[in-house]
């Protein structure tokens, strides 16, 4: 039987990096978000919108099974590329279907970066102190070694602000604060989160209009709802040449195009891309306007 879906905590967005006692830093990671449950009967993974995902990770779901009965941990799934995360290596292999899910784990192999734990052998722990959930974390995962492992954590902002700035090149988007004497916040934007620019990849996983014509790309932006893509403004002339060149070797699209939501359209239909793209966006939350492409991001 599934288990019920785990209300995940969020984290509010500051402008400055946040300083005091008691607070601890972790890096903010490019990737999707993910509950990892094991259960008596076996392993469960959950995006952060409650949808199971386990088929889409045969190769987290099998690390996972080394992890006692009754433990639950929150965390984020990233593939790493040429030194650095990329999103839309990510979003290929969330969307993957059970049938291609185990050759992908094999050529782009998921790691999990753990930042906390729920419940520990059956134990509920979230209202312990993140102080004491982040030890048990690091006691339960360090000896096992990846692709399961906490993510790194200090307490020295001196330290915090160095990750933020030499980061970036490896795909950190960022820093997420905490207080150390705090419960897990399931569902409540207790945590802080500082992101270093409103500039983010994205996964480009389609496009409205045509092959030569595109009008505008669907996205999916890391740290948001993996399960609600969102529509780009329309693409200015030279983003449709870049995109139109990018799909000179794309296969043809489906006989019956799936549909998304843009703004001030309703439900529109877009071309499906298998492997996603990925383009360079600036967008603050899903509360302000699309998402603006500012290029696509061909080095990746």
């Amino acid at each position: 039987m599934t288990p019920p879906a785990v209300r995940v905590a969020l984290a509010a967005s500051v402008r400055t990096l946040p300083r005091g006692p008691g607070l601890a830093y972790e890096p903010k990671f490019d990737g999707h978000r993910m509950v990892v449950l094991r259960t008596a009967e076996g392993v469960v993974l959950q995006a952060r919108s409650g949808r199971i995902v386990t088929a889409a990770f045969p190769d987290l779901e099998a690390a996972a099974r080394q992890l006692p009965a009754g433990t639950v941990l929150d965390g984020e799934v990233v593939v790493w590329h040429a030194g650095r995360t990329d999103f839309a290596l990510v979003q290929r292999r969330a969307a993957a279907t059970p049938a291609r899910a185990a050759a992908l784990a094999r050529t782009l192999p998921a790691s999990y970066a753990a930042f906390d734990v729920l419940e520990l052998s059956g134990l509920d722990v979230r209202a312990q102190p993140y102080e004491r959930r982040r030890a048990l974390l690091v006691d339960l995962l360090v000896p096992l070694g990846p692709p399961l492992q906490p993510v790194p954590m200090t307490t020295d902002p001196e330290l915090a602000e160095t990750w933020y700035e030499n980061l970036p090149a490896s795909g950190i988007e960022g820093l997420v604060v905490k207080r150390l004497d705090q419960p897990y916040p399931s569902g409540r934007r207790a945590w802080r989160k500082l992101r270093h620019t409103n500039v983010r990849d994205a996964a480009v996983i389609g496009y409205t209009g045509t092959a030569r014509r595109p009008l505008a790309l669907v996205l999916v932006l890391p740290g948001e709802d993996e399960d609600t893509p969102l529509v780009s403004s329309p693409l200015p002339p030279a983003l449709r040449a870049d995109l139109t060149a990018a799909l000179r070797t794309a296969p043809p699209p489906p006989p019956r195009l799936p549909t998304v939501t843009a703004i001030g359209l309703g439900e529109t239909p877009y071309t499906p891309l298998d492997p996603p793209l990925t383009a360079e966006v600036r967008h603050a939350s899903t509360r302000h306007p699309p998402p603006e492409v500012l290029r696509l991001r061909t080095d990746l």
